[in-house]
C-alpha cells in the first residue's frame, strides 16, 4: 500500500513540478532571466542552453542583457533567440544582446490566460490520471 502511495505522490509531484516550470518560462510583464530556459544554441554541433554559455541578466525591468563568455558564439546565440518563441529582436552590438520587452497588450495579456488555463488542466487532468491508477491498484490489491 505504500509502494502504490510513493508511486502516485512521485508522479504527481513531477506533473506539479511540470506546470511550474511552464509558469515560470512565461512572460508576465517583466523581464526574468528564466524566459530563457528553453532557448538552446548549437554550440559546435552541441546544444547547450544559453545560461551555460553566457551571464544573463535583468536590467531596468523590461531588459534583459545576455553577455556571452566566447564572444564569437554572440551570433550562435542571437539566431537561436531569433528562433525560439519569445516575441522580441535581439539587439546585438558586438559584444552583448539586448532583448527588450514591450508591456503586455491587453490581446496578449487575454492569449497568456488561456494559456495558462490550458496548462493547468493539462496538469489536473494528470493528476486525476495518476489518482484514478493508484486508486485501481488499491482495490485489485485489497481483493
Amino acid at each position: 500500500m505504500q509502494e502504490v502511495y510513493d508511486f502516485a505522490n512521485e508522479k504527481m509531484t513531477k506533473s506539479v513540478k511540470s506546470l511550474h516550470n511552464e509558469y515560470v518560462s512565461m512572460r508576465a510583464g517583466k523581464a526574468s532571466v528564466s524566459l530563457l530556459d528553453k532557448v538552446v544554441v548549437d554550440y559546435y554541433g552541441c546544444p547547450t542552453p544559453v545560461q551555460q554559455m553566457a551571464a544573463v541578466s535583468v536590467s531596468e525591468g523590461r531588459n534583459l542583457v545576455i553577455q556571452p563568455w566566447d564572444v564569437s558564439t554572440i551570433n550562435a546565440i542571437e539566431k537561436a533567440i531569433q528562433a525560439s518563441d519569445l516575441g522580441v529582436n535581439p539587439m546585438n552590438d558586438g559584444k552583448v544582446i539586448r532583448l527588450n520587452f514591450p508591456p503586455l497588450t491587453e490581446e496578449k495579456r487575454k492569449l497568456l490566460a488561456k494559456e495558462v488555463g490550458k496548462y493547468a488542466e493539462e496538469a489536473k487532468v494528470a493528476v486525476r490520471s495518476i489518482r484514478r491508477d493508484a486508486m485501481e491498484k488499491l482495490k485489485s490489491s485489497t481483493k
